[in-house]
């Protein structure tokens, strides 16, 4: 296990923003216009978070889930592509913060595995659209090829190379002389595969799928969004194998009963005052489920 303890300030934060508007933008007691993240944490009397392979932050919107993991990543310098919503205390409040890593079988401590990030549910939806503009972009090009491209590229004047820039009509046009080469495989090579697009749902799944490697730390925030309930059951066994068989730690933000019910996940319920280690089964948006599904229990028996 990577990471084992993680240690939020245990001062008064008060004293943080004392410190920080002493000498603000270059200013003797200037003004803090957002103190987030102070505050948010010691208010429910929560400073120190003790890791397993799995640990989750569970809660409401607002509730801190999100803030927590973008402070962890920060303070372990985890590698991150969307930007998170900070602010001019962020910075500050994450320098007072300190964690410990675990130890290998050697006894030797661990250090953060190259590789390790954060993943937010922005990341995937970016993917998607990067993907599908891929697409569109592909599809054009075939479209362009098919309409006479091919033909007048093959069949036109000889394409002469006087220098670099003549070097990509040079290239195409000696490709589509070939005769290994179908008009099929030129456009292909020439335009590129569009990638595979299924439901958003799929297409998360394949998304982690291809992010995720062995023996690495990985922060997940909301990794459901945008999955239907089975894709997220495969989400559960993929994050499983990748956990006790193939050395990952996830620390994961979710409300998802799915995800919660992880094997040997260590719960944090954000929602309580002090914050609480909970089963998956007595967090409030579960016991929400069983009763609505309990409520309407003879439907399902009916129906089957």
């Amino acid at each position: 296990m990577f990471l084992e303890r993680f240690s939020l300030p245990n001062e008064d934060e008060e004293d943080i923003i004392l410190e920080e508007r002493k000498w603000y933008n270059g200013r003797k007691y200037g003004y803090i216009d957002n103190p987030y993240p102070c505050t948010m944490f010691s208010s429910k009397d929560f400073y120190d978070i003790f890791f397993k392979k799995i640990t989750i932050f569970y809660g409401g919107n607002g509730s801190g889930k999100s803030t927590l993991l973008n402070i962890i990543a920060e303070k372990l310098n985890l590698k991150k592509v969307s930007p998170f919503n900070s602010s001019e205390m962020f910075d500050l409040f994450v320098d007072k913060c300190n964690f410990e890593l675990g130890f290998d079988d050697e006894g030797d401590r661990h250090r953060i595995p190259d590789g390790s990030r954060i993943i937010t549910s922005d990341d995937i939806f970016d993917y998607m659209l990067t993907v599908r503009a891929n697409n569109d972009e592909i599809s054009e090009q075939k479209d362009i090829a098919k309409r006479g491209g091919y033909a007048e590229i093959k069949y036109g004047s000889t394409v002469k190379f006087n220098g670099l820039d003549d070097y990509e009509d040079y290239r195409m046009q000696i490709l589509s002389r070939r005769k290994s080469v179908s008009r099929r495989q030129f456009i292909r090579q020439t335009a590129g595969d569009e990638v595979k697009l299924n439901s958003n749902g799929e297409t998360a799944l394949n998304y982690f799928e291809e992010k995720l490697k062995f023996d690495t730390l990985y922060c997940l925030d909301e990794p459901e969004n945008s999955m239907s309930p089975k894709m997220q059951l495969e989400l559960v066994k993929m994050l499983e194998k990748l956990s006790h068989y193939c050395g990952c730690q996830f620390i994961i933000a979710t409300h998802s009963p799915f995800i919660l019910a992880l094997e040997n996940a260590r719960i944090y319920n954000l929602d309580k005052t002090p914050v609480e280690i909970q089963n998956w089964w007595e967090l409030e948006n579960t016991r929400i489920y069983y009763d609505f599904f309990k409520e309407h229990s003879n439907l399902f028996e009916q129906s089957r």
